[in-house]
């Protein structure tokens, strides 16, 4: 566990240092929907059967492309949100990201000790159809977890190209200082009390 984790921790940083030297895409929306696939797939791969070599290929996947999620996300919003609203937008944003990991930690308990974890033991109802994938006997269970969380989302990163609100989402709302610019444009054109106003 030690080496996948400190595998994992050098992704991260090769990836932090790629992502300050490339910028990431110009259309900030691939390196959200790109890299959340790349990182489902990295998830998935840990919960493979294959031991250590396997587990370090998911840790250095995932953790490498984290930056380019993060960095194009962040770019997006700091773009897209005035300034001197970002601290709230940005600390609501954070709340909703957070509040649902304590409910999903309610959830993977009873559905990994109470159903996966023994369905994958020898005689389990589920040994025949994923053994082959995760192996049995202890862990099993959490890895089909980690296989079908992954693939989950792969998919919803694949999904956001097939929805123009989501893959357009960059050019369908504006950047805050061109919103700023128009109000200015408006105001400057707008007629004063002292002018007449065309019937």
């Amino acid at each position: 566990l030690g080496y996948a984790q400190t595998a994992g921790a050098v992704g991260g940083l090769i990836g932090g240092i790629a992502m300050s030297a490339w910028g990431g895409f110009k259309k900030r929306v691939h390196g959200v929907l790109i890299g959340w696939m790349i990182s489902g797939i990295g998830m998935a791969t840990l919960g493979l059967t294959g031991g250590l070599p396997i587990w370090i290929i998911g840790m250095v996947v995932g953790a490498l492309v984290i930056p380019l999620v993060n960095g194009s996300n962040q770019a997006i919003w700091q773009a897209k949100v005035a300034p001197d609203v970002q601290g709230r937008v940005f600390s609501v944003r954070r709340l909703i990201a957070w509040a649902v990991i304590p409910l999903a930690n309610l959830l993977v308990i009873p559905l990994t000790d109470g159903w996966l974890e023994p369905a994958m033991r020898e005689g389990g109802s589920l040994v025949n159809l994923f053994s082959w994938l995760v192996g049995n006997g202890p862990g099993a269970g959490i890895g089909i977890l980690f296989v079908f969380c992954g693939m989950i989302a792969s998919l919803v990163g694949l999904s956001g190209y097939l929805f123009a609100v989501i893959r357009n989402a960059e050019a369908i709302l504006p950047d805050h200082d061109e919103l700023e610019q128009v109000q200015e444009t408006a105001v400057a054109d707008a007629p004063t009390e002292s002018e007449p106003v065309p019937a």
